[in-house]
């Protein structure tokens, strides 16, 4: 008996595309909607069911659009609302839907909200952010750490106030506990939502909420405090996302999921119940925030053994209470093959296979970031004045400057979890910028792009992209994939990575060897008759006792 609804969204591959980095249709070195709507039959070709867009909104480009000046223009360098809505048009006609970015925790410095809040004290808007006096002398009004580093609190000189940005100084945290605000949300909401859109991603949505004391965070580095306690699933996150729920979502056909840092499963059971009318899922960071030296910042894998308890928990945990989203990497994380697999070149290939087996096959809706499905890599950055994103800027300035790591250590760090690594361009072909642009990228194509790209991918029968389409067209065909009950077998295996998936009297079993070595291993069971269903290692047979070869993976149906 099945514990979960069927839906549509639970049944969906979810393709995200970061807009600056697809596809470049007028040779200004950023990817653009009309470069998206150029690339749609690759996408429905691939198989996938819902494009998620990273925002597309009129931006001053602090932080590549997470700052928004206007939510209802479209960034001038990503072309016009014309051109969205001929991309809604067709996507839909190719049986692709869009799901769109939603960044309300905080806007541009430069929205007019802010720019009215920030003249006085005595109009309608003055308290549509967050505001405070600072403590005596002048001080911050409390001592919390920024994301990107620095304090979370700016001085403005207009309004002789401090204001809080829990991300850059240019993005201001909107005030939920206004209702007004909270409504001038929903109403552009709403206005997306008439325009036929399919769904909202939403932007660190568990933050929205502020313990309004604001106190003192604990010391985290000498400088500053922690405000994830006061922040995160702050005290009336759920009830704004209930109503949310009644005011906008419950009306439409909708597909949501929340971006939601240090989330716990008991927290996820609330936002993404199958009866709390909040949402439909969300994103947990448990295993991609492993093991930082200093903050997020290290240049070492995560252990197996862990990687497999922490995602065996979040599959066992949420079981007939809420939906999982499965995902590797995304725009703010590195590129998977390079952290979670082997970028090397004899194994680049096989490990992302790998890679791609282990997460699709668990339970959830997954999540496909632009290039993973052609093995993209992690960029073989070699200075710090290569990179565009500020919080890898101002992370190398803070730490190095601070002497809490040699220029060497953090560049090594850089390299494996600088959010730029998912950023560099999309690898079309081996043409001079990767078949991206005929111009200037704004960030400069993976030196790799001549052996990986899609041109030669799509045209490869054994590639990584058509091993993606194959999982993605087994999904679409089994449902034990997207229903089945979950059982991590091998617990403490340091190399492999086993699970069992059951729905009625169907079984599945997932092997993946995480190593470059070649593992002996005794089959868990007594295997009579079985179909191999995919395998990227060619095998078809199956012994009691085998030798996996370096990142195989295959799944059997019993």
């Amino acid at each position: 008996m099945r514990k979960n609804k069927e839906t549509w969204w639970k049944e969906a591959v979810v393709y995200q595309i970061y807009p600056r980095s697809f596809m470049d249709s007028n040779g200004d070195g950023i990817g653009d909607l009309q470069g998206i709507i150029h690339s749609l039959d690759y996408l429905a070709d691939l198989g996938v069911d819902v494009i998620w867009l990273s925002p597309i909104y009129d931006s001053p480009n602090d932080d590549n659009g997470y700052d928004i000046r206007d939510y209802q223009r479209i960034m001038k360098e990503f072309g016009t609302m014309d051109d969205f809505d001929m991309l809604l048009e067709q996507a839909h006609q190719k049986g692709l839907k869009i799901m769109m970015d939603l960044v309300v925790n905080h806007t541009s410095d430069e929205h007019e909200w802010f720019v009215k809040s920030r003249q006085n004290t005595d109009n309608p808007y003055r308290d549509y952010y967050i505001w405070r006096e600072g403590k005596k002398s002048g001080l911050e009004p409390n001592n919390w750490e920024s994301c990107f580093s620095g304090s979370a609190w700016q001085y403005d000189e207009t309004r002789e106030m401090f204001y809080l940005h829990l991300f850059s100084k240019k993005q201001p945290d909107l005030n939920w506990e206004n209702s007004r605000v909270r409504h001038a949300v929903y109403d552009m909401m709403r206005w997306w939502c008439d325009k036929g859109i399919d769904g909202f991603r939403m932007d660190v949505i568990n933050m929205i909420s502020k313990d309004e004391e604001l106190p003192d965070g604990k010391n985290i580095n000498g400088l500053f405090g922690d405000f994830s306690p006061y922040v995160m699933n702050g005290p009336k996150v759920h009830e704004f996302l209930r109503e949310m729920h009644d005011e906008v979502l419950s009306h439409y056909d909708l597909m949501t999921v929340g971006e939601t840092p240090n989330v716990t499963t008991e927290e996820a059971k609330k936002y993404a119940g199958e009866e709390t009318n909040e949402l439909n899922m969300i994103f947990q960071f448990e295993h991609v925030e492993f093991g930082g030296e200093i903050g997020k910042w290290t240049d070492k894998k995560i252990p197996l053994v862990e990687l497999k308890r922490i995602m065996s928990k979040w599959q066992t945990e949420l079981e007939g209470h809420a939906w999982n989203s499965l995902y590797w990497n995304n725009h703010d994380q590195p590129r998977a093959v390079s952290r979670f697999g082997d970028d090397r070149p004899q194994y680049r290939e096989i490990s992302a296979k790998m890679l791609a087996t282990c997460l699709h096959f668990m339970k959830g809706t997954p999540y496909i970031y632009q290039g993973e499905e052609l093995g993209m890599t992690n960029y073989p950055f070699s200075q710090i004045d290569q990179f565009k994103d500020i919080e890898s800027i101002n992370a190398y300035k803070e730490i190095v400057g601070n002497q809490r790591l040699e220029h060497d250590q953090m560049m090594s760090c850089l390299r494996f979890k600088s959010r730029d690594n998912a950023r560099t361009p999309m690898q079309w072909s081996n043409n001079k910028q990767g078949g991206f642009t005929t111009g200037k990228p704004w960030l400069p194509v993976n030196p790799n792009k001549d052996e990986v790209n899609a041109e030669v991918e799509v045209n490869n029968p054994n590639s990584v992209y058509h091993y993606y389409k194959k999982i993605i067209q087994l999904r679409k065909k089994h449902s034990i994939i997207v229903y089945g009950d979950y059982e991590l077998l091998e617990e403490r295996h340091e190399q492999l990575f086993v699970y069992r998936r059951c729905l009625e009297n169907e079984h599945l079993l997932v092997l993946c060897n995480f190593s470059d070595e070649v593992i002996k291993y005794k089959m868990p069971m007594q295997l009579e008759q079985y179909d191999v269903i995919i395998t990227n290692n060619q095998r078809k047979v199956l012994e009691s006792e085998m030798e996996l070869q370096p990142y195989e993976a295959f799944v059997i149906k019993y």
